[in-house]
């Protein structure tokens, strides 16, 4: 048992002194044969045009230059590289500067450490993550405790994200609403929920709740996850100071998702009348409750706003239409369902689930039918339509796709073969994987 003792809600939770939060500036000065070299200035300039247009490698060729030139970059130079990398969602890419860093000799501050840690914590790797924490010893920050917070939360490591924020309040810090955003995520599942109520009344009494939105659509996702709690869920919702298009969006899905199509449908409606334009993900999930209820008018007509607005496209969305085409479609048949597939620009595992699973509602799922849809096959899509076999624990239906893989002779293809083991596996056929 866990005592959790978080700061009075009598005194809000201020933020440590700027003294704190603010990394220590001395190293990010250029070293003084830098400074000299005419060349620093414009290739670091020229580094940062090409990341703002998302030239991640052209950035590291320039990087690799400045050192060639003997103006060696600084630590914001390779700051802003690890945050680019970042944004585009680059890891490898961004391992490879981390590499380069060390390379270098500079000594880290807090700011490109924090940052190396939100790399490697979306990189799913928390041991480099946790490493890189432990070693900044005195240097780390309250950013630096979030981020490892939310690494934890962010990789199903829940007890130890509970862990590192109750050992974060035993050393002074205090949260902020980044910080409890992490933890309330950490807290989404049935065995934590407790713990995640305590956190709801913290952040209510201190102020942090109309701080960020964030802090409103986690503890709304909490709610629905952790218990299935609509009726808190909505609650939190509704005392949320601001609301925008995500967190309207959530509410809905979460409806949706847990069988009260009806109330999703019903606030669909009250987020238009409130001024709010649906995107992608809020058709996907008010189709899917019109597909619930057996809505198919209602389902038309919002496909056609979703044509109209350019949005039909979309995976999501795409998945959605074809699901809906075979539940609701009077005769049984997938003709619908196969235009909305063929629609779709790309495909992967959750839109071959959803097109085989109309197949198997309707009683078309044979080879054949398979095979039409695969009428300009590669290795990708057959891993995608075997992994999409596993989601629906039906190892004869990939049994048929993998021996039209033989067939054309993309069998013995890696990705081929372990998406056959994989489903082979997961269905309980040991031998046969």
């Amino acid at each position: 048992m866990i005592t959790l003792s978080l700061p009075s809600p009598a005194q809000p939770l201020l933020p440590p002194s700027s003294k704190t939060l603010n990394p220590s500036r001395q190293n990010i000065i250029p070293s003084s044969d830098s400074r000299k070299n005419p060349n620093f200035e414009p290739l670091k300039n020229s580094l940062i045009r090409q990341l703002d247009v998302g030239h991640l490698r052209h950035a590291i060729s320039t990087l690799d230059l400045m050192t060639q030139q003997k103006a060696p970059p600084d630590l914001t130079t390779y700051s802003i590289l690890l945050k680019s990398c970042i944004r585009f969602r680059n890891f490898q890419l961004g391992k490879l500067v981390h590499r380069k860093l060390i390379q270098s000799g500079l000594e880290l501050d807090s700011v490109v450490s924090n940052t190396l840690i939100s790399l490697y914590s979306k990189c799913s790797d928390t041991e480099t993550a946790r490493s890189i924490f432990e070693g900044m010893g005195s240097r780390r920050d309250l950013v630096s405790w979030s981020a490892m917070v939310s690494c934890y939360a962010n990789n199903n490591m829940e007890w130890q994200a509970i862990c590192t924020f109750l050992d974060m309040l035993e050393l002074g810090f205090y949260p902020n609403e980044y910080c409890f955003t992490a933890m309330i995520r950490a807290c989404s599942n049935a065995k934590y929920s407790w713990i995640g109520e305590i956190i709801y009344g913290s952040v209510l009494k201190t102020g942090y709740f109309e701080a960020d939105v964030c802090v409103g659509c986690e503890l709304i996702d909490m709610f629905a996850k952790s218990s299935g709690d609509l009726g808190s869920a909505y609650k939190v919702f509704e005392k949320m100071p601001e609301r925008n298009l995500v967190t309207w969006t959530l509410m809905i899905t979460r409806f949706a998702q847990l069988g009260c199509a009806r109330d999703a449908i019903d606030m669909f409606l009250d987020m238009e009348l409130s001024g709010y334009a649906p995107d992608r993900f809020t058709y996907s999930s008010v189709l899917s409750a019109c597909t619930e209820l057996g809505l198919l008018a209602l389902g038309k007509q919002l496909h056609s706003r979703v044509i109209c607005f350019g949005l039909a496209l979309a995976v999501c969305v795409g998945c959605s239409l074809v699901n809906m085409c075979a539940k609701c479609a009077a005769d049984g048949l997938v003709d619908d369902s196969r235009k909305a597939f063929y629609r779709m620009p790309a495909h992967n595992v959750m839109s071959w689930t959803t097109i085989i699973t109309a197949y198997v509602q309707s009683g078309e799922c044979d080879k054949e039918a398979i095979g039409q849809q695969l009428s300009q096959p590669d290795q990708f899509s057959f891993s995608s339509v075997l992994k999409a076999c596993v989601n629906l624990s039906d190892p004869y239906i990939g049994e048929q796709v993998y021996g039209y893989a033989v067939k054309l002779g993309l069998a013995s293809v890696n990705c081929v073969g372990n998406s056959l083991i994989s489903m082979y596996a997961k269905s309980g056929r040991m031998e046969d994987a």
